[in-house]
């Protein structure tokens, strides 16, 4: 099977990488050239533009976006409308809002053409090596980029799981999951660390990953964070872009909105991100300072995010 694909970040250039190890043919395009020559090297069809993109695929053809959410999945589709025919398939694989979704899609089906949506996890590590696809949009479209899917996704990790939207509703509420998941760990570590014991992180989080109730990959990545720097003393406490304290509102922030809307009280997700919030303002030779480090350290592992200090 033959798509295009936009967008190689940090996501975007590893799902690329392994579909093609997966017999998948890829035409891909990125606003900066160095992505592109690299999956060029590993036999992907290189783009110059997006129109070049589009002419290299047949139709009905299948594009695959990887893009911030936002203003520019709404660029890039309006740029693809005119380029793009009756029937042609486009999916955002981006960590897109559910509503913009739903709006894009009823865009996209005034000019007849298709879109689904893909909540992607794993992080970048994943990406490479299969990531976890959260699928939305018609039975008659999943069925159509299912080769597809299982050639991007670890052993078992896709589910088609509901009509346009389903896919990213569904990544929104998981990464609101995880804040609070991550949460808890810095929490619990931040009592250990301050308790009459003296205990080693490798020795324990390797112990809480075997066979405990809270084994998790979160907690291995922790342990990784652990063995790396034992004192987490590189780590910044702000917990946000660049080990800044800067956090732009995403997922975990739309899952509050939407719950609060269905009169559904989530506090354990509300404190995790008022904690990222404010978490600039803590000392981070703090209890909570090294709680903060703790989360900074999961996302520097996971999601390949800059945590050191500045």
């Amino acid at each position: 099977m033959k798509i295009g694909y936009i967008g190689l970040g940090r996501m975007g250039k590893n799902m690329v990488l392994h579909l093609l190890e997966q017999g998948t043919e890829v035409v891909a395009w990125n606003r900066s050239p160095e992505p592109v020559e690299e999956v060029k090297t590993a036999g992907a069809i290189g783009a110059e533009s997006v129109g070049d993109l589009v002419s290299k695929l047949e139709s009905p053809r299948i594009i695959w976006l990887m893009l911030p959410a936002g203003e520019v999945v709404d660029e890039f589709v309006d740029k693809l409308i005119p380029l793009l025919r009756k029937d042609d398939l486009l999916i955002d694989g981006g960590n897109s809002f559910y509503k913009d979704t739903l709006r894009r899609a009823e865009k996209l089906a005034g000019h007849e053409i298709h879109f689904m949506d893909i909540g992607t996890s794993g992080g970048p590590n994943g990406a490479r090596v299969g990531a976890c696809l959260m699928i939305g949009g018609t039975d008659e479209d999943f069925q159509r980029i299912e080769p597809v899917c299982k050639a991007a996704a670890a052993l078992g990790a896709y589910q088609h799981l509901g009509p346009t939207g389903a896919g990213h509703f569904a990544k929104m509420v998981h990464n609101a999951i995880e804040y609070g998941m991550m949460e808890s760990i810095g929490e619990g570590l931040a009592i250990l660390k301050n308790s009459p014991f003296k205990y080693d992180f490798r020795k324990l989080l390797d112990l809480y990953n075997h066979r405990s109730v809270v084994e998790s990959r979160l907690v291995g990545w922790a342990l990784d964070a652990f063995k790396e720097d034992p004192n987490l003393s590189s780590i910044s406490s702000s917990i946000g872009s660049g080990g800044s304290g800067k956090r732009v509102p995403g997922e975990a922030d739309w899952t509050v909105d939407v719950a609060k809307e269905m009169g559904i009280d989530v506090p354990a997700m509300e404190d995790s991100i008022r904690v990222r919030s404010e978490s600039a303002n803590d000392d981070e030779n703090s209890a909570n300072g090294f709680r903060n480090k703790v989360i900074s350290a999961m996302r520097g592992v996971f999601g390949q995010h800059d945590v050191k200090k500045k």
